[in-house]
């Protein structure tokens, strides 16, 4: 047997001004005002976008994703809403976990952000694994991402 199905943009609520670039596959997601989404990007369902942020090629945002205002999300940012806490996969929604990315953050290209919050302010490494919540702004990087200068972008 085979299925085929088409990259679509379904049920996004758009803000004024949003760009997307097609091939993209978003759904049920909401981009506010002056968004940008390059190709081959997936946004899946219950993800927030704020204003005036860009999501470049290649990056994939699950579902429970909040993206603050003014963020920049690199090239092939992979972000995950399921710990495998128990060694494999939770097939059940329930028990996945949201992520919060908070104002003026930068994620550089091929980073993977697992289930935390984010403040305002950051600046992450390219190539960089978020693993636990970030408090202070700073630029942070590494796997483990870990704080390496203090302060504001």
């Amino acid at each position: 047997m085979y299925i085929r199905r088409r990259a679509e943009v379904l049920n996004v609520k758009f803000g004024e001004n949003v760009t997307v670039i097609e091939p993209s596959n978003l759904y049920g997601c909401e981009l506010s005002d002056d968004v940008f989404v390059g190709p081959f990007v997936e946004i899946q369902s219950n993800v927030f976008v704020g204003i005036r942020s860009r999501i470049q090629s290649h990056s994939f945002i699950c579902s429970g994703v909040t993206i603050g205002s003014d963020c920049f999300i690199g090239h092939g940012v992979m972000f995950v809403n399921d710990k495998w806490t128990n060694g494999r996969a939770m097939g059940d929604q329930s028990k996945w976990s949201d992520t919060f990315v908070g104002n003026n953050v930068l994620i550089g290209s091929n980073s993977t952000i697992l289930p935390v919050k984010i403040c305002d302010d950051v600046v992450i490494g390219a190539g960089s694994v978020v693993t636990k919540n970030i408090t202070q702004p700073g630029k942070y990087t590494g796997v483990p991402a870990k704080l390496i200068t203090k302060g504001s972008q």
